[in-house]
């Protein structure tokens, strides 16, 4: 069983920044990869970011792309987004994921994942 909990998310203005984290219940080197999601009010939830055990890989969404960076430190089995030129779009519920057994592919779609933290609210005003 792996727990995932988000902090970081709050208000702020359209080209402002922030930092999420996802902190692991286990070892995040047994976890391998994990991945980022984000799910705005009547709208699907959407994949933002991923990436692989050592970091080396990683995959993010066309719209955050060039604005946020995932990364991990697995000595703090934690994972990080950092978000950055922040526009009113990125308003939603950030989701960490995990999957269910270590992979080394880096999934892209919700299905791939079966353990998700409960979500931080990311509101960017205009």
């Amino acid at each position: 069983q792996v727990q995932l909990v988000e902090s970081g998310g709050g208000l702020v203005q359209a080209g402002g920044s922030l930092r999420l984290s996802c902190a692991a219940s286990t070892r995040t080197s047994r976890i391998y990869t994990m991945g980022w999601f984000r799910q705005a009010p009547g709208k699907e939830r959407e994949f933002v970011a991923g990436l692989s055990y050592t970091g080396d890989s990683t995959y993010a969404a066309d719209s955050v792309k060039g604005r946020f960076t995932i990364s991990r430190d697995n000595a703090k089995n934690t994972m990080y987004l950092q978000m950055n030129s922040l526009k009113p779009e990125d308003t939603a519920a950030y989701y960490c994921a995990a999957p269910k057994y270590p992979s080394s592919s880096v999934g892209l779609t919700g299905a791939a994942y079966y353990y998700w933290g409960q979500g931080t609210q990311v509101t960017v005003s205009s």
